[in-house]
């Protein structure tokens, strides 16, 4: 990669930007001056920009998250801060969710700038299973785990919904595993059972369980396995 499109990226500004900085000495490779924005880059270099270390990108990045209320998982929203906030990586403009979660729901979301891999995860014709904590307003119904595991009719829905597993954790907590990922589904398939979904937390998406030792709104890069287990090796 050039020198001036690789400060573009890292720093985040234009490549005539870039190149000012360069005229202006501010920038080193292993340790030399460099102002000539078309030097080529290999992976062995080691970049600085007023003696700071700039990390070259080694391919797809992977993320787990655990996201708290109050974000969304766009990129870009006018109006809500983005997941993207608590992510301190270079370019981290350029990642996006694998299943994104409503504002006010909890839990594990998977940040990647790999398109081919989160589209393993989201594509309806995968059927990758997610895995939901529900707290209800009313106690579960002593019916409600058969009528999940036959598909519920949901509202302005032509089909059924996929056969779910639900498991009573308390009188108004559940584990929902659902393999499909409709619209507000998990939120509307308890009102399509005269419930209401008060708080909604997700676990798991695929063989990916969110790391118990991140609290809300930290992160860590996902292991080698956790990546290999959507079956797209990268």
């Amino acid at each position: 990669m050039r020198l001036d499109k690789f400060l573009s990226q890292q720093l985040e500004v234009s490549r005539a930007i870039a190149s000012r900085e360069l005229r202006a000495r501010r920038v080193t490779v292993d340790g030399e001056v460099v102002r000539d924005g078309a030097f080529k880059l290999s992976p062995e270099n080691q970049v600085e920009f007023d003696g700071n270390l700039l990390q070259q990108q080694q391919g797809p990045r992977y993320f787990m998250l655990n996201k708290p209320v109050g974000y969304v998982c766009s990129t870009d929203d006018p109006d809500h801060p983005t997941v993207l906030y608590f992510l301190a990586e270079p370019t981290a403009y350029k990642l996006h969710a694998a299943g994104r979660l409503d504002i006010d729901t909890t839990g594990l979301v998977l940040m990647t700038d790999d398109g081919q891999w989160s589209h393993r995860i989201t594509s309806p014709r995968h059927h990758c299973e997610k895995t939901y904590l529900v707290t209800l307003e009313q106690p579960l119904s002593p019916t409600t785990a058969q009528q999940f595991a036959e598909g519920v009719q949901l509202h302005n829905e032509k089909t059924l919904t996929r056969p779910a597993t639900l498991e009573v954790v308390e009188e108004r907590l559940v584990r929902l595993t659902i393999s499909e990922g409709r619209y507000h589904q998990v939120k509307r398939m308890f009102a399509a059972v005269g419930n209401r979904v008060v708080e909604l937390h997700r676990e798991r998406i695929g063989a990916i369980t969110l790391d118990s030792d991140l609290a809300p709104g930290e992160y860590r890069a996902l292991t080698a396995e956790e990546i290999a287990s959507t079956g797209l090796i990268r």
